[in-house]
């Protein structure tokens, strides 16, 4: 028993045999051809799954940028709107005849008949 024999065996060449040998040929064929199919599938999905997230990424970090802006800009508007107050405020004094005679007298020295203007500096202002 320590010997080991060789067989010899013969194959049946029916075509019963030569039908499944052809069948086996197909059917490993057939399994390199899906997994070459399965693998490319998968390339293509890698590839289609990189762009996405290389879009995503990028529009998320221009939406950061347009949010900031907006953030900006809604400062400067609320400014802008204070400022707009200011004026209209202001056309509606310059439009009162004893505002722009009492600015007169103030800024430029304008004085009614036998009024006398005294200067006297402000506290706030030599500070």
């Amino acid at each position: 028993m320590g010997e080991e024999r060789q067989r010899n065996v013969s194959k049946i060449q029916t075509t019963y045999v030569k039908q499944q040998e052809y069948a086996e040929i197909a059917s490993a064929r057939n399994r390199k051809l899906l997994v070459r199919r399965l693998s490319l599938f998968f390339v293509l999905a890698c590839i289609i799954s990189y762009c996405m997230i290389s879009s995503l990424m990028s529009q998320s970090t221009k939406l950061e940028a347009s949010m900031v802006q907006k953030k900006k800009l809604d400062q400067e508007y609320s400014e802008l709107k204070k400022q707009e107050k200011v004026l209209k405020e202001d056309i509606v004094k310059l439009n009162d005849k004893e505002y722009i005679a009492k600015l007169a007298r103030k800024e430029y020295f304008f004085s009614k008949k036998n009024e006398i203007i005294f200067n006297i500096p402000d506290e706030d202002k030599e500070k």
